[in-house]
């Protein structure tokens, strides 16, 4: 018989079946055997040669031979044989096995497993009991390319006996030993691990070594404990020549939110401080009615551990509450921040350290009046801790002590009409409140103010398009727009609008400042030309034009100016806006952005190139801003910098950082790594270099080295990294 196929409850009633009353015996749960030959003898004895596929309870056994003892109930298989457990996350092969009729318990010989297609396990003799625990003797395990050449794999671990419990997904090795190259270099009498489909497990993570210039020379090793399914604990004791760390996160998930929890206590043999440390926490929660509490913890004990110690480059740090709800037509929102610099040239106490706001939003639309209404309400202050009532070496005028408190009321409506030809006509009308109340405002300015602004503005645009034969659009829209707006800015701080950005975003704003403190007022229009060409293939090229004019400069009550000299908005006509983009299907981005004054020079220039594909992933950034101590700059910023990585070959990625001060003509940050992948290993060697220096900070030069063992995590494995065998 070439093909023969039983279907029966399991392998061991198919004898009973061919006998009286057999088929009274089938449970409802049947099993499948295949064979080209299958033969019943008068022993009891069921024989399946040639091919032969059992198939019960999602469990596939393939084989050359099985033959069942009905009088044992077992299962005697000749191999090889090949065991795929259910949903073909476990693979075992072996050379000959003794199983019982349900697949789940006993012997094989020369056991050979494959787990979740990474760990391979392999052993003398395998035991299986009740389909969850395999006990491997005189066993070895890697995720490792095995080939028939003979040489060892880069890395395995051996044992005298290992135990592989299904249902907790562990590995339990007994006497064993961690080989490299088949030399051995760990030796470890009782060792777990998890078997790779485990996405959290208590253990060791990857060790690093260290070597800094400035910390000495170290190792650092994180150890990870899962406290149950919702909260874990990471703890990395890092130990070296001039310094010694302890660093610890928690993060735990509940049902209604999550926090996380990032802290570290070090001793540093080139710091006078006899302890050194820092604290970070986030937190997110939902509350009733759609709102949601976050909060943020950032503390230090001095200016540069975050540097030190390599946590972060934040200069300034923000700790704070907020509740806030966002719906369709309506958001709200409260916050209470304190803000603490790490910049030398800043003082904490003349800064504003703690702010508060508020702020509702709601939108509504009036049948009668059409369009849209808008409503808005904010409140806002800031306090110093200091009590000066002089003012200070800057730009603003005011006393170094100043507190302020800002209420506003806001009402807007917007409407849109389409006019003959596509035209698009948008009015816009509303008036807003502010009210002020400043504390030690020395001697200048107002101690209190009330202001109300009328607004009004007028915007026509035209948008054009045509579609290509070949599908490629291109989109042209002209814009021309009317605005004024009326009263007058009372001589009070503007800290929040002290900078800027003239931008896309804005060009057809009212008002271009960005917080109600300050307001544009006066009559002024504004143009923009934009152009987009998409192509079905994936190229993209985008371009903005903009420019503002106004009826008269804007100045401050002392008669300063309003704007400052880089914001490109500071004369009656604004400097030209131009906005650019390009990609195309290979990963290729250009975005560039940039201010010219009449005469066509640069006066504000950003621009961003980067690519991005499977093996490539490279950017370049340029920024040049000219000096502006209005905006606490008083030098030009002129910085490239750039980041990526490049997979130069099949198991081989190179990366590296740089930063260059191109005004000062000196670096700021370099770095380069080194990655060698594959399907067992990670192999990272990086060197950076820190060139910064002050008062209180040091440069620094850093070199790391990692290896991780692949197989053990419950990631996605990469295809691309494994390795063939050559024929």
């Amino acid at each position: 018989m070439r093909v023969f196929r039983l279907v029966l409850a399991c392998l061991g009633a198919l004898v009973a079946a061919a006998g009286p009353g057999g088929a009274q015996d089938l449970p409802p749960d049947p099993a499948m055997l295949v064979a080209d030959e299958v033969v019943l003898g008068a022993d009891d004895r069921l024989i399946a040669r040639g091919n032969v596929e059992a198939f019960f309870e999602g469990r596939r056994l393939t084989a050359r031979e099985i033959t069942y003892d009905r009088a044992a109930d077992r299962l005697e298989i000749a191999g090889p044989l090949t065991l795929t457990e259910a949903g073909g996350a476990t693979v075992l092969v072996a050379d000959s096995a003794a199983l019982d009729r349900d697949l789940v318990a006993g012997i094989l010989r020369g056991a050979r497993i494959v787990m979740h297609d990474q760990l391979q396990l392999a052993a003398h003799q395998a035991r299986r009991t009740d389909g969850r625990v395999t006990e491997l003797y005189k066993a070895s395990v890697t995720s490792c390319q095995v080939c028939d050449t003979g040489r060892p794999p880069l890395w395995q671990i051996r044992a005298e006996r290992m135990i592989h419990d299904q249902e907790t997904r562990r590995l339990y090795f007994y006497n064993a030993q961690l080989r490299v190259l088949d030399t051995p270099v760990l030796y470890l009498p009782r060792l777990r691990m998890p078997d790779g489909s485990v996405d959290r497990a208590t253990g060791f993570l990857t060790p690093e070594l260290i070597n800094s210039s400035l910390l000495g020379t170290g190792v650092r090793v994180p150890y990870f404990i899962a406290i149950d399914d919702h909260r874990d604990l990471t703890i990395a004791p890092f130990w070296a020549t001039d310094s010694r760390r302890i660093e610890l996160r928690y993060r735990q998930a509940l049902r209604s939110g999550e926090i996380e929890i990032e802290t570290a206590l070090s001793d540093d043999d080139f710091n006078p401080r006899s302890s050194r440390g820092y604290l970070f926490a986030t937190g997110r929660f939902d509350l009733p009615r759609d709102f949601t509490l976050r909060f943020d913890l950032e503390l230090t004990s001095d200016d540069t551990f975050l540097l030190d110690h390599g946590f972060s480059n934040r200069d300034r740090l923000r700790s704070g509450v907020a509740v806030e709800r966002a719906r369709r037509d309506e958001y709200v929102r409260l916050a209470l921040d304190h803000f603490q610099s790490l910049r030398v040239d800043e003082s904490n106490s003349t800064l504003p350290s703690i702010v508060a706001n508020g702020e509702y939003e709601r939108r509504v639309f009036p049948a009668r009046l059409g369009g849209e209404l808008r409503l808005a309400a904010q409140a806002h202050s800031h306090y110093r801790s200091s009590n000066l009532r002089t003012d200070g070496p800057d730009f603003d005028r005011f006393a170094d002590g100043h507190d302020v408190t800002r209420f506003t009321a806001e009402a807007d409506w917007m409407r849109q009409w389409v006019l003959g030809a596509g035209v698009i006509g948008t009015a816009e009308a509303g008036v807003a409140l502010d009210h002020f109340q400043i504390a030690q405002i020395g001697t200048t300015g107002q101690s209190q103010a009330t202001e109300i602004t009328p607004r009004a503005a007028l915007r026509l645009s035209w948008p054009l398009m045509k579609v290509t034969r070949g599908g490629t659009a291109h989109v042209l829209e002209p814009v021309a727009q009317l605005a004024w707006s009326g009263g007058s800015d009372p001589n009070v701080p503007f800290e929040q609008s002290s900078a800027v950005e003239f931008d896309e975003g804005n060009l057809f704003n009212i008002s271009r400042f960005p917080a109600a403190d300050r307001r544009e007022r006066g009559l002024s229009g504004a143009v923009g030309l934009s152009y987009a060409r998409v192509a079905p293939s994936g190229w993209e090229g985008r371009l903005a034009l903009g420019h503002v004019i106004r009826d008269d400069r804007l100045l401050e009550p002392g008669g300063a100016p309003s704007f400052t000299p880089s914001s490109g908005l500071r004369d009656r006509r604004s400097d030209l806006l131009v906005a650019a983009q390009i990609r195309d299907d290979t990963g290729l981005v250009v975005t560039a952005r940039s201010l010219f004054d009449d005469l066509f020079d640069t006066t504000k220039a950003e621009a961003r190139i980067s690519w991005e594909n499977d093996r490539t992933d490279l950017g370049a950034t340029y920024t040049w801003l000219p000096d502006d101590p209005a905006e606490s700059r008083p030098s030009t910023v002129s910085e490239w910098s750039f980041d990526g990585s490049y997979r130069f070959a099949d198991h081989w990625t190179a990366s590296g950082e740089w930063r260059y001060d191109a005004a000062t003509d000196r670096n700021i940050r370099a770095g380069a790594g080194l990655t060698y992948t594959n399907e067992c290993v990670d192999i990272t060697l990086s060197v950076s270099r820190r060139f910064t220096s002050s008062t209180i900070l040091e440069p620094e030069t850093n070199i790391g080295f990692t290896v991780g063992l692949r197989g053990f995590s419950a990631a996605s494995l990469d295809k691309s990294y494994t390795r063939t065998c050559r024929k």
